[in-house]
Parts: structure tokens; C-alpha cells; sequence
């Protein structure tokens, strides 16, 4: 092992610095949706993540950094801030193979594809989705306030994106592979998804509330009645916004279903209003 060491510009036992781990993110974040493609997707973002690594690990054994290469080069895909870990992982992987430990390459391949799916699951559900959503709704929520925060407000998500993503990556290159499968297992990520969705669902629920505006002027007269009975007046006394709570359920209940023409919709929810609007149901 100490030959090896010695071949490869790697001190046996010496770890990737803080400040390494930093910059080996950077690489993975900025160059993420770079170089996506059908038939590999994330794999050549992935392989130039590791490549200043396995350049300087393998040193002089070409054909071993060749291979390592080629190993990263395989069909890759995965979220990339929580998906971090997996890179952090075969970092420590590929370090010690590199010194001489009997690691098979099948093993590092296989890490990345049993990791991928899990970890793409859980950034998308806590990241691309509930985090991303709600970053957004409040920029916009400032924004129609005439509060200049919110021209400012969504840099507040990649700057999580860098922070959590760094964290990620280097945890799984400090605990390894052994201690994510077994978080994984133990249904910790599972309670985090469900207690994120809930604040969503409650900040969309709070933002809906404030800012679906829906409306209708209809009113009638009774016989022998001193003024007329406004509609709008006899819906807010069932229910305060009963109108944008149907407006909104009625868009969840679309989604919820599995629609996925979004313009559609928008068309639909601007011919809705314009007609009621047109023939006095809606203002």
C-alpha cells in the first residue's frame, strides 16, 4: 500500500480538505444540467466532478485513471443537493481504492446506481418542489406588496441549493455508504418529506387566501325586503373566501388527477373569468 501511495501523489490516510470538498460541490452544481443527454443523462457532469480527484489519486497508473474515468462516465441521474451524497461517497470510495484497498469497481458503480433513485426521490419532493415553491410564493407575495426584497428574495434558493448540497457531499464522503443506507432504512428522510409537505401544503393554503381574489356582484330582491340580498354577502357568512377555496380546489383536484397541461388550464381559468365577468356572474 505504501508503494501505491507513493505512486498516486496521495499520503496514505490524508483526506480531501473542507475547503476541496467545497469546490469538488461547486463543479457539481454549476456544470449539473450542462451536459444532460438522453443516453447518459448527468454522467459526464458527474465525471468531471471526480476527474481533478482521480487525476491526482491515481498519479502515474494511467489505465487505473482511465478506468476511473470510464466508470463515471456510465448512465447517471439524480438530484443534484441531496443527491450530493452519492458523490461524496464515491469520493471516499475511489480514495481508498486508490490507495490500494480492495474495493471492486462494480461496488462504486453499484453505490451510484442503488443511491440515485432514493436520493432523486427525496431532493425532488424537498428541494425542487416544496422548498422551491415556497421560496418562490413569498418573493412574489413581496414583490405585489412593492417590497424590493422580493426582486431579491429568489436568490435565497440557490444559495440553499450550495449550502445544503456542500453538506450533503460531505457527509457521504465522512460517514460513507454503510451510514446513508442505513438512514435510508431507518425512515428518517421519509418524516422529513412528509413534515416539509405539510408546510407547503399550509403556506400555499395561506398564500391562496390572500391573494386568489374571487368574486360575484349577484343580487336579488325579495318581495317586501328593504334592499336587495347581495350573494357574495350570504357566501362570506357560510364561509369567508368560499369562492377562491373552490377556485383553488377545483385546480388541485386537476393536478391531483394527474393533468399536466398547465397552459391549458391558464386558458381555461382566463375564459372562465372573462365570460363571468362578461355576463355579471364574477367581478
Amino acid at each position: 500500500m505504501a508503494d501505491t501511495a507513493k505512486n498516486t501523489g496521495l499520503a496514505e490516510g490524508k483526506r480531501l480538505t473542507n475547503k476541496e470538498l467545497f469546490r469538488t460541490y461547486l463543479r457539481l452544481y454549476i456544470t449539473n444540467e450542462m451536459s444532460n443527454s438522453y443516453e447518459r443523462l448527468q454522467a459526464l457532469n458527474f465525471c468531471i466532478t471526480m476527474a481533478p480527484h482521480l487525476k491526482k489519486w491515481y498519479g502515474d497508473r494511467k489505465e487505473e485513471y482511465i478506468e476511473a474515468l470510464q466508470r463515471h462516465l456510465q448512465f447517471y441521474n439524480t438530484e443534484s443537493t441531496i443527491g450530493s451524497v452519492i458523490c461524496g461517497i464515491v469520493l471516499s470510495m475511489e480514495e481508498k481504492k486508490a490507495q490500494g484497498e480492495n474495493i471492486p469497481a462494480e461496488a462504486i458503480t453499484g453505490i451510484k446506481t442503488g443511491l440515485m433513485g432514493p436520493m432523486a426521490g427525496i431532493g425532488d419532493s424537498l428541494i425542487r418542489s416544496t422548498l422551491k415553491s415556497t421560496i418562490l410564493a413569498i418573493a412574489c407575495t413581496l414583490a405585489l406588496a412593492g417590497n424590493a426584497i422580493g426582486a431579491f428574495f429568489p436568490l435565497l434558493y440557490p444559495t440553499i441549493m450550495i449550502i445544503v448540497g456542500y453538506y450533503m457531499l460531505k457527509l457521504g464522503y465522512d460517514i460513507g455508504r454503510d451510514a446513508v443506507t442505513k438512514v435510508l432504512r431507518s425512515g428518517v428522510f421519509a418524516k422529513i418529506i412528509n413534515a416539509t409537505g405539510i408546510l407547503g401544503m399550509f403556506m400555499m393554503g395561506a398564500l391562496s387566501s390572500s391573494y386568489v381574489k374571487v368574486k360575484t356582484p349577484l343580487s336579488f330582491q325579495m318581495e317586501n325586503a328593504a334592499k336587495a340580498v347581495v350573494v357574495q354577502d350570504l357566501l362570506d357568512g357560510i364561509i369567508p373566501g368560499l369562492l377562491p377555496l373552490c377556485a383553488v380546489f377545483g385546480i388541485y383536484w386537476y393536478l391531483s388527477k394527474g393533468g399536466r397541461k398547465y397552459s391549458a388550464l391558464v386558458w381555461v381559468l382566463f375564459a372562465i373569468a372573462l365570460v363571468g365577468s362578461l355576463i355579471g356572474v364574477l367581478g
